[in-house]
C-alpha cells in the first residue's frame, strides 16, 4: 500500500487524486447522467468518487429495491462537518432506498475509549439531528444489536489479522477491541442485506473511511457460494465451497447447461439473470447472497482554523447546541482564503475555493446555485472583503442553528433507542 490512510485520523491527509488511481475509486460524473435528477452535493463536486455506484443509481432510476446506510461514531457532539453524510442518507431514502444508521459505540469505546454512557448520550443526538433532516428508516446501537455481531463473527471467519495489518497498518499492539470493532463495521455494511432482503447498498463516507470498504467488499466476495462469470460464448457459475445440492440446482435451473466439477456453464443467457438465480439458489441453501456494497467519497469540509473539521478540535466545528455567541465568534476567528493585506485583497482578490467559510456555504448554507456564485464572484473580484464574508456567514449559520434545533427537540421522541 502506498499511501497510509487513517479512519481515525484527525488530519485530511489523503490525497485524493492518488488514493483514486491506487484503489480504483472513480469519479462519481461518469454515472449521475443515469440518475433522474443529480442532487446538489454531486452537482457541486463535493461528492467526488464511488465504487459500483452504477447499480444504485439503476435501481433509483427504475425504481427497483437498494439500501443506505452509513454510521456515526459518538465520539463527541454531531456538528457541521457531519451534516454532509446525513444529507446524502435523506436523500437515498426519499430516491426509495431502505434506510440504516448504525451508532458505531463500539468503535468509540474501543478506539476513542469513550465511556458507554457518553456514546449512548452522543449517539441519541445524532439520530435527532438525521430525524430532524427528514429520515426514514431503521437505527440503532451496534453494541445492541444481537444479529449484527452473529453477522460480525461469521465474517470474521473471511479476516486474518495479517489483512488487518496491511489495510489499518495495525501492530502485535493493537487492541484486540479494535479489530473487532472493524469487524463489527463491516458486518454493519452487510447488515441491510440480512436485516431486509439481499440488494445493492451503497454506503457514502469520507474518502479517509475507504479501508473499511475494501475490506467490506472482499468479505461480501468470500462469503458467496457461488461465483458468476462471463466467458466466451457462454456463462460460468463456478462453487466456492458451495454444497454439492446446490450446484445441482443451478444445473437443473438452466436446461441445455453443462455441469462439471465445481462449475456449471450456462449458453445462451446473461450474465445478469444466471446471477439472479444464482442468488435465490444460495439463499435457498442457507447462504447470504450478498451484492457487492457500493460506496460515494465526499470531500472534506475543512474545519475553521483549515485542517479537519473534527470533534477532538474543539476550535475546529459548529456543533448543533453551541449558545449564538461562540458560535459567532468561532466565525469570525476562522480561517479564511483572504490575501495578507487589505491592499492585496482588493487587487488580487480572494481565494474561496481555499477559504474555510465559502466551503461552508457550498457545503450547507447557501441552497441557491446562483446566490452562491454571486458570493465566489464577490469574493474572487475583491469586491468583498473577510470581515464582510465573515459576518454574512455567521448569519447564515446561526439562522441555519436556530431553526434545526427547533427541529431536532421536534422529533426528541422518535429516538427510541
Amino acid at each position: 500500500m502506498n499511501q497510509e490512510i487513517n479512519p481515525w485520523s484527525s488530519q485530511p491527509t489523503v490525497d485524493i487524486e492518488k488514493l483514486f488511481s491506487e484503489f480504483g475509486i472513480e469519479p462519481i460524473s461518469e454515472v449521475t447522467d443515469i440518475l433522474p435528477e443529480v442532487p446538489y452535493f454531486m452537482r457541486r463536486g463535493i461528492v467526488v468518487g464511488h465504487r459500483d455506484y452504477g447499480q444504485i443509481a439503476d435501481a433509483i432510476r427504475h425504481k427497483t429495491p437498494f439500501h443506505i446506510l452509513t454510521g456515526f461514531m459518538p465520539s463527541g457532539h454531531p456538528h457541521l462537518g457531519h451534516l454532509l453524510v446525513m444529507k446524502e442518507v435523506v436523500w437515498h431514502v426519499i430516491q426509495g432506498g431502505s434506510g440504516y444508521i448504525t451508532i458505531a459505540d463500539r468503535e468509540a469505546h474501543a478506539v476513542r475509549e469513550i465511556p458507554w454512557r457518553l456514546c449512548d448520550e452522543y449517539g441519541r443526538e445524532y439520530l435527532k439531528c438525521l430525524f430532524a433532516l427528514g429520515y426514514e428508516g431503521k437505527t440503532y446501537f451496534q453494541s445492541r444489536n444481537d444479529r449484527l455481531k452473529d453477522l460480525a463473527f461469521e465474517a470474521s471467519t473471511k479476516v486474518n489479522f495479517s489483512e488487518l495489518q496491511s489495510i489499518y497498518g495495525f501492530s502485535p499492539d493493537t487492541a484486540l477491541a479494535h479489530a473487532l470493532s472493524v469487524i463489527t463495521q463491516v458486518a454493519d455494511i452487510l447488515y441491510p442485506q440480512v436485516d431486509s432482503e439481499p440488494a445493492p447498498t451503497v454506503v457514502p463516507v469520507g474518502i479517509d473511511q475507504d479501508p473499511h470498504i475494501r475490506l467490506t467488499r472482499g468479505v461480501a466476495h468470500k462469503l458467496r457460494m457461488f461465483t458468476v462469470e462471463e466467458r466466451d460464448g457462454y456463462i460460468s457459475v463456478r462453487s466456492k465451497n458451495a454444497p454439492a445440492k446446490a450446484l445441482e440446482d443451478v444445473h437443473r435451473a438452466f436446461p441445455g447447461s453443462k455441469k462439471y466439477e465445481g462449475h456449471v456453464d450456462i449458453p445462451g443467457s446473461t450474465c445478469s439473470d444466471v446471477s439472479a438465480i444464482a442468488r435465490e439458489i444460495e439463499l435457498s441453501h442457507g447462504g447470504f447472497g450478498f451484492f457487492t456494497p457500493s460506496s460515494t467519497y465526499h470531500r472534506f469540509i475543512p474545519g475553521l482554523q483549515g485542517g479537519k473539521m473534527s470533534s477532538s478540535i474543539p476550535e475546529s466545528i459548529i456543533t448543533f447546541q453551541e449558545p449564538d455567541e461562540a458560535v459567532r465568534k468561532k466565525i469570525m476567528a476562522a480561517f479564511t482564503g483572504g490575501r495578507p493585506t487589505l491592499a492585496e485583497q482588493k487587487e488580487l482578490g480572494g481565494e474561496p475555493d481555499k477559504c474555510p467559510l465559502f466551503l461552508l456555504n457550498l457545503f450547507h448554507m447557501v441552497e441557491d446555485d446562483s446566490e452562491l456564485d454571486e458570493i465566489r464572484n464577490r469574493c474572487l473580484s475583491g469586491e468583498m472583503m473577510c470581515g464582510q464574508c465573515k459576518k454574512e456567514t455567521a448569519e447564515r449559520v446561526l439562522e441555519f442553528l436556530r431553526d434545526f434545533r427547533g427541529k431536532m427537540d421536534a422529533v426528541e421522541h422518535l429516538v427510541s433507542l
